[in-house]
């Protein structure tokens, strides 16, 4: 049985999400279990959410949040190490566009990954970005 996506649900179990968190290395695996319960609210909360499945197991999902007219922005693109390189990621990005197809697309993301979002169409910004850090993670 080949992957199977899903664009209708938004509550993805929290301990794969957190798995496949973990797994790309974006936590460390020392989230307390309370956090570990709520990390699908993002993806509640998310305009949309596209998931990748084999079988019972949730190997890839993105969310996006978006206004659905003007601009789109991808968050938290995860795919499985051992899924990657298959083309789900892809996918993932590919059905997101489908949805808004006339939208402005966004992505944050690192240089060491910004080459594989250029591969998908995107190009790099020399906007200024400006931010408020978490208050969650924050230290102060």
């Amino acid at each position: 049985m080949g992957i199977i996506y899903n664009d209708m649900k938004k509550d993805l179990p929290s301990e794969q999400l957190h798995r496949l968190f973990v797994s790309v290395g974006w936590s460390d695996g020392s989230d307390t279990p309370e956090m570990i319960k709520k990390y699908n609210v993002p993806f509640i909360n998310s305009t949309l959410v596209i998931s990748a499945w084999e079988n019972e197991c949730l190997v890839g999902a993105v969310r996006v949040l978006s206004d659905k007219m003007f601009r789109s922005i991808i968050y938290d693109l995860l795919v499985l190490p051992d899924f990657q390189n298959k083309g789900i990621g892809k996918e993932l990005i590919k059905r997101c566009i489908d949805h808004f197809p006339n939208s402005e697309w966004l992505v944050q993301t690192t240089e060491e990954i910004s080459g594989y979002y250029e591969k998908n169409g995107f190009k790099i910004n020399n906007d200024v970005f400006l931010y408020i850090p978490c208050k969650l993670f924050s230290n102060n």
